[in-house]
């Protein structure tokens, strides 16, 4: 069985404290679909943190491995401390859609490249230990092309079987745009509701949260 990625359930927002030496790293997690929602992420918390000195963050878009997009910032730390080890913490659980964002508040005393690294990529993986999850899972869309006579009592019967019908275009045919993660089962179903005159034609794919 192929790995799903996974990310945070729709709603979560979890945030943990980890103090290492008198200084205090403020960490959250949430969801976004895209990098403008990552930057109103971090920029919320610059502003819900006026007095950190550092504001360091980390997001993994996408749920495609080949194309997805991943950055981190160190905000000031030394290179290479903060930013990359806590997108390394996303990249070693897998996760997809969340950027983190860790703000430190310093208490005085240096921690040092190696204490630096662990007190980021520990208040990552603390707030996300703190986390719900669901995993994300690929599926594959087709469109179904009707005649009028038909499309209600087939839309109706794969509606019935749990198939995802996810539009109903209304033309010369009507077309349905259905969703599947087991395209083996939906051609065995639309074989049988259309009496074999039903062809599924590929339209590309989605991916969905599933528990």
């Amino acid at each position: 069985m192929k790995s799903m990625p996974t990310t945070l359930r729709p709603g979560t927002r979890p945030d943990a404290e980890l103090d290492v030496k008198r200084s205090r790293f403020v960490a959250v997690a949430r969801r976004v679909a895209d990098v403008d929602a990552a930057r109103e992420v971090i920029d919320g918390e610059r502003r819900a943190h006026p007095d950190a000195r550092h504001h360091c963050w980390a997001y993994v878009l996408g749920d495609v491995p080949a194309s997805r997009i991943a950055k981190s910032s160190d905000d000031g730390e030394p290179g290479g401390t903060a930013g990359v080890p806590m997108l390394q913490v996303l990249r070693a659980r897998d996760v997809v859609d969340v950027v983190v964002v860790v703000s430190r508040y310093f208490g005085g005393v240096k921690l040092g490249a190696g204490g630096l690294v662990r007190a980021y990529s520990g208040a990552v993986s603390l707030v996300l230990d703190g986390a719900r999850w669901v995993h994300r899972q690929r599926g594959d869309v087709f469109t179904l092309a009707l005649p009028h006579a038909d499309a209600g009592r087939v839309e109706a019967e794969l509606r019935a079987q749990g198939v995802d019908v996810r539009d109903a275009a209304y033309g010369a045919r009507v077309v349905l745009t259905v969703a599947t993660t087991d395209t083996g089962r939906l051609e065995t179903l639309v074989a049988a509701v259309t009496a074999g005159t039903g062809v599924l034609e590929p339209a590309g794919e989605v991916w969905t949260d599933v528990p």
